[in-house]
């Protein structure tokens, strides 16, 4: 058995036994999990899920699968300690509308590319019509539905005015 919670030669009690004020046997089931050394880990956990709940849990899993419960019942005791009321579903949904967020401005960028590319593509016959109000055009895909958006990056360096894509080229190759 792992002595991760016990010192050389003396028996330290685990982080579990010492919160719960007992004895730390030798099989005790906390003892690889929650070592002396960590003692706000199994306190959090105690918190929210209670000590005979965890010994229940780590008691039916097979040894090879209690390592990664624990994480993740750490994982949850902390995220519920930090937000009662949805713990890490509140965590998993703010990740998920920063996805959206990003997945919407990747899209409006890609957009910016093709209207820029749109917008140069008749004009490759004559070169002195290549020159565009780029203020402009910043001003005018900036403000998309009608509200001022800041740009991530200036449309000098989106467009290569040296290379013309063809159309099954992707748009973001160099």
């Amino acid at each position: 058995m792992k002595e991760s919670g016990r010192k050389q030669g003396a028996m330290s009690p685990c982080a579990a036994c010492k919160l719960l004020r007992r004895r730390c046997a030798q099989d005790c089931v906390f003892a690889p999990y929650f070592p002396a050394d960590e003692p706000q880990k199994f306190a959090s956990v105690h918190k929210v899920f209670g000590a005979s709940n965890v010994n229940k849990m780590l008691q039916e899993l097979p040894e090879d699968q209690r390592s990664d419960a624990v994480s993740s019942m750490v994982y949850e005791a902390n995220a519920r300690v930090r937000d009662p009321v949805y713990g890490c579903v509140g965590a998993i949904s703010s990740l998920q509308q920063q996805i959206d967020v990003l997945q919407t401005q990747l899209a409006l960028a890609q957009a910016e590319v093709v209207h820029m590319r749109m917008v140069q593509l008749p004009s490759t016959s004559n070169p002195a019509s290549n020159t565009i109000n780029s203020t402009e055009n910043k001003q005018h895909i900036m403000s998309i539905n009608g509200s001022q958006t800041k740009s991530f990056f200036t449309m000098d360096m989106v467009v290569d005015h040296h290379h013309q894509p063809n159309m099954g080229e992707s748009l973001w190759s160099c």
